[in-house]
């Protein structure tokens, strides 16, 4: 089965990275987010749009990830997105951190299909025809 990836590119700023010049950890949760965003993006399904139109917001439920080699100011990277799971009511994204052929990191986001019709905020069922867009069919 040919699933959706997605890819996310940019270039490593200055502001990134710490004082030895290393990419400061958590900017890899900020790209995953970035990430994931975009992957909605890429079916035409902008958060923006969901929240606007379709009153369905994407909130982190959980994050994490694994750092395997450091990334330095201009660096040239691009985040792989895919689904890994959907469930009822929750996305979970896998992302892959390339800076040319190695893996710098991996990690995953859980996101909740979240009503903000009415009163509060509800998880609610992923639509089936969005379902077989996020994973690619």
């Amino acid at each position: 089965m040919k699933r959706r990836v997605n890819e996310t590119k940019f270039q490593i700023q200055w502001g990134d990275t710490d004082r030895a010049g290393i990419v400061y950890y958590p900017n890899y949760y900020k790209w995953f987010d970035l990430a994931g965003h975009n992957f909605f993006r890429s079916i035409e399904m902008s958060p923006k749009y969901l929240e606007e139109e379709k009153k369905i917001i994407i909130p982190l439920l959980e994050a994490k990830c694994s750092f395997e080699k450091p990334l330095y100011y201009d660096d040239e990277v691009i985040v792989y997105t895919h689904v890994e799971e959907l469930k009822t009511k929750t996305i979970q994204f896998h992302h892959e951190v390339y800076c040319g052929e190695k893996r710098t990191g991996y990690g995953y986001e859980i996101r909740a299909w979240t009503s903000i019709e009415g009163v509060g905020f509800k998880a609610v069922p992923i639509p089936e025809n969005i379902k077989r867009l996020l994973m690619g069919n």
